[in-house]
């Protein structure tokens, strides 16, 4: 198991395993990641007494990329095994537990967000347990979580997608990827309050410089 050294910076010891003739390697065991927007955790945009929406980043998770055949019931059984929860299937729904979260992306894909620490162990098991045709790609480096919680994070969020993100439209569960600004996002609705963001490395720096603006208006904050 890799060891977490702080929530911005972590490193493995863990090297590489083979699994069904495949090497599957741990991004973190010779290298040390940092978050794309850890300058911006320093100070609050705003300085107001009463916030009604908060920004923070979720740094340094783990992001794999499954592909399968969703038709094929030993395929989602499999899958559904080993995470522990069951794969989502219906179009723009997701599944978690308390350590992870799988997302539908289209009918043969899904992003699963998990520990960075875990996401070794759990390639390995995924491929241990699968057998046919299927993809895992471990996106970790290439991908970070910016989340708006709070009453007015919807309407952050009205300001910035062209996505329909009333209650009525966009449930608890329910993910989309959209256009987010002038980038795009994967948008899941965590609870009533609170939206996980999931950007790009290469454009996580916009994105937050973005929604912190956006927020200003309702007192917007910088959570640590």
């Amino acid at each position: 198991m890799s060891e977490v050294l702080t929530p911005e910076k972590h490193t493995s010891t863990m090297g590489s395993e083979l699994t069904n003739n495949v090497a599957v390697m741990d991004q973190y065991s010779t290298v040390t990641a940092e978050s794309p927007v850890l300058e911006r955790h320093k100070a609050p945009v705003s300085r107001a007494a009463i916030s009604s929406v908060t920004l923070k980043e979720v740094a340094l998770m783990g992001h794999m990329i499954l592909r399968g055949d969703s038709d094929n019931p030993q395929f989602v059984n499999e899958v559904s095994k080993v995470l522990g929860v069951p794969l989502p299937t219906e179009p723009l729904t997701s599944s978690e537990t308390n350590e992870l979260s799988v997302s539908w992306v289209s009918p043969d894909e899904w992003l699963i967000i998990l520990p960075a620490e875990k996401a070794f162990d759990l390639e390995v098991a995924l491929r241990a347990s699968l057998s046919g045709h299927y993809s895992i790609v471990n996106q970790s480096g290439g991908q970070t979580i910016l989340e708006l919680s709070g009453p007015d994070a919807v309407n952050v969020l009205k300001k910035s997608t062209p996505v329909d993100v009333h209650s009525s439209a966009f449930p608890v569960g329910k993910v989309v990827t959209s256009v987010l600004a002038k980038t795009t996002a994967l948008v899941r609705r965590v609870d009533d309050s609170r939206w996980q963001l999931i950007v790009r490395r290469s454009f996580a720096d916009y994105a937050w410089r973005w929604l912190a603006d956006a927020g200003k208006e309702y007192g917007l904050v910088i959570e640590k």
